[in-house]
C-alpha cells in the first residue's frame, strides 16, 4: 500500500494499473522532455485520445500522475470571414461600387453589383455611422467625407487573424464576431508529468493477476500464500453516501405546522372523499350560479355521499332560498335565486379546498373562542404549469371570539409570513361567495414574480349562523405550496413532486 503520508511506496506493494495505465505511466516515467501533452502520448503510444485521457485522470486520482493545466484563447476567420478577406468586406465593396457609378448608386445598380441584400444593409448602416454615406436615396457619398484610407480597420484586424497575429484591436474583434466574421477558440492544454510516487513505484509484471478481495475458495485451497494482491491506496476517492433525511417539502410543512401550533391553534382533519354540501352549500355557494365555477372540482362515481344532519341542512337550504331559519322571526338575507336541491347537497366528490374543514370545525364546536387549523392536500381539475397542480397543499384557519375584524386577519397574514422569513407582503380587496369583506396577499418570488398566496376575510353571517356561530370568524385558506416554493427557492411547484435523487439528497450524487 502506498504511504498514506504521502511518502515512497511500500516496495513490496505494486501497484494495480489497468494495462492502458501501465503503458501511460510507464511512457511518462521514460519520457526525456516533460511535461507531454495528451496529443503526444497518444500518438507515441498508438491509443485512442479518449483513452489515454481516461488513462491519466485515474492515475492522477492514484497519486501517481501531475498535471500542469493552461488555457488558450485563439481567434480564427470563419468561412464568412474568409470570403470576406477575399473578396472584400461589404462596406468596402458598396464603397467602389458607388465610385464606379460616380458617387451615386440606386437601389437597382447596388443589386446589380452582386451585392446581397443583407451585406448591402449592413454596408449602408456602417458607412453611414462613419459618416462616408448621405442619408436618403440614391446613396451617395458625402461631399465632407473623410478618406476611408487604403485599408478599413475592419480588413487590417481581419488579416491580423488570419495570419495569426495576437496584438490585434479587441473592440473592431468583437465586432467582427457579432457579424459573424470571426469566431474565438478556447482550448485547455493539459500537459502530464509522473508524480514523485509515480516514479518510485514498482509495477507489477505484465500478464500477473492480482486480487482485489479474499474468497472462501481462495481461503480454504490456499492460493491466496502465493497470489499478490492489489495495492489499497486509502487516498482514493470514494463514492459520496448520503444519510436518511427528510424530503425538504415535507419537513417544511411541519414547520409550519409547528410555527401556528406555536401562534396557540390547534390542528383539524376533514375526509378527501366530500359532500358538495361540506365543500359548497354549507359556505353559501349558491347551486347553481356561477360563483361555485371558482371551485371546479373532481366528480366521483359509484359512491353515494351521506347528507348531513336533517335540522342543519333545513337551515342551510332555508339560507340559500332567503327564507328564515327554523326557530328564527326573519331571514339572515335574500338568498339566492331558485329552490335548493338536497340530492346536489348529498353528491360526492374530491375535496377541493379545506374550507370545507373549517365548515365541520364550526358545526362540531361552535363555541367560541376557538383558533383552529388544517394543513392537507385538495384537488382541483387546473391546467398544471408552474403554480398549478391538480393536487395541492392548502393551509385552512379560523379564528372566532368577540371583536374580530379584517385588521386582525392582515395581522395574521403579516405574522405567518415574517414567520417564515418573508418581507414582502402586499395586500388588496378580493371576492370569495363565503367572507364579506375579503382580501389577497401577494408575495413576491424571485422569478416568478407576485404571486397570490394568502386569501381570506371575514366569513358572512349566512356561513356562520346555519353553523350555531354568533361571534364573527375570520377565515383563510394560504396556499402552502407556493409559499414553500419561495421559501425554498423553488422555481416550479411541479419540483414539489419530484423523484430527482440527487435534489432530494441536497445536492450529493
Amino acid at each position: 500500500m502506498s504511504g498514506a503520508s504521502g511518502g515512497a511506496p511500500d516496495p513490496a506493494a505494486p501497484a494495480a494499473l489497468s494495462a492502458p495505465e501501465r503503458a501511460v505511466l510507464e511512457s511518462l516515467r521514460s519520457a526525456r522532455d516533460l511535461p507531454v501533452e495528451e496529443e503526444e502520448l497518444a500518438g507515441r503510444l498508438g491509443l485512442g485520445l479518449d483513452v489515454v485521457r481516461g488513462s491519466l485522470q485515474r492515475l492522477r486520482s492514484k497519486h501517481l500522475a501531475v498535471v500542469d493545466e493552461e488555457s488558450t484563447t485563439t481567434r480564427e476567420l470563419t468561412a464568412r470571414g474568409k470570403a470576406a478577406l477575399d473578396r472584400g468586406l461589404p462596406e468596402r465593396r458598396f464603397l467602389e461600387a458607388l465610385r464606379r457609378h460616380g458617387g451615386s448608386l440606386t437601389p437597382d445598380e447596388a443589386i446589380a453589383e452582386g451585392i446581397a441584400d443583407e451585406e448591402r444593409s449592413a454596408a449602408i448602416g456602417i458607412l453611414r455611422r462613419r459618416g462616408l454615406l448621405e442619408d436618403g436615396l440614391p446613396f451617395r457619398i458625402r461631399s465632407d467625407a473623410p478618406e476611408p484610407g487604403r485599408q478599413l480597420p475592419e480588413e487590417v484586424v481581419l488579416e491580423q487573424v488570419d495570419s495569426g497575429e495576437e496584438a490585434i484591436d479587441e473592440a473592431i474583434a468583437t465586432v467582427l464576431e457579432r457579424r459573424g466574421l470571426v469566431r474565438t477558440l478556447h482550448r485547455s492544454v493539459k500537459r502530464w508529468s509522473p508524480s514523485e510516487e509515480g516514479r518510485q513505484l514498482p509495477l507489477a509484471a505484465p500478464g500477473v493477476s492480482e486480487l482485489g478481495a479474499l474468497t472462501p475458495t481462495l481461503l480454504a485451497a490456499g492460493e491466496w500464500k502465493s497470489r499478490p494482491f492489489r495495492a489499497y491506496d486509502v487516498r482514493a476517492p470514494v463514492p459520496f453516501v448520503t444519510g436518511v433525511r427528510p424530503n425538504p417539502y415535507v419537513a417544511w410543512l411541519e414547520e409550519f405546522e409547528e410555527l401556528l401550533i406555536g401562534l396557540g391553534f390547534e390542528q383539524a382533519e376533514g375526509p378527501l372523499l366530500e359532500t358538495e354540501f361540506w365543500n359548497n352549500d354549507v359556505l353559501f355557494m349558491p347551486q347553481d350560479h356561477p360563483a361555485r365555477t371558482i371551485h371546479d372540482a373532481f366528480s366521483v362515481e359509484d359512491v353515494a355521499g351521506r347528507a348531513p344532519a336533517a335540522d342543519l341542512l333545513a337551515r342551510v337550504a332555508a339560507v340559500h332560498e332567503g327564507r328564515a331559519m327554523p326557530g328564527d322571526p326573519a331571514p339572515i338575507g335574500p338568498g339566492w335565486p331558485g329552490r335548493y336541491d338536497a340530492g346536489v347537497a348529498a353528491r360526492p366528490i374530491l375535496r377541493s379546498q379545506t374550507t370545507a374543514v373549517s365548515a365541520r370545525c364550526l358545526a362540531l364546536r361552535p363555541t367560541p373562542p376557538f383558533r383552529r387549523f388544517s394543513l392537507d392536500r385538495n384537488f382541483r381539475p387546473d391546467s398544471v404549469d408552474a403554480i398549478h397542480h391538480l393536487e395541492f397543499t392548502q393551509c385552512e384557519g379560523i379564528i372566532g371570539e368577540e371583536g374580530l375584524s379584517l385588521r386582525h386577519l392582515i395581522g395574521v397574514f403579516r405574522e405567518l409570513a415574517e414567520g417564515i422569513g418573508i418581507r414582502e407582503l402586499k395586500i388588496r380587496p378580493s371576492y370569495f361567495p363565503f367572507t364579506e369583506p375579503s382580501v389577497e396577499g401577494y408575495v413576491r418570488h424571485p422569478k416568478l414574480g407576485w404571486t397570490e398566496i394568502f386569501p381570506g376575510g371575514v366569513l358572512r353571517p349566512e356561513v356562520t349562523r346555519p353553523l350555531g356561530v354568533e361571534v364573527p370568524v375570520i377565515a383563510w385558506g394560504i396556499g402552502v405550496m407556493r409559499l414553500a416554493m419561495v421559501a425554498l427557492g423553488i422555481n416550479d411547484i411541479r419540483e414539489l413532486f419530484a423523484d430527482d435523487l440527487v435534489a432530494l439528497r441536497g445536492g450529493g450524487s
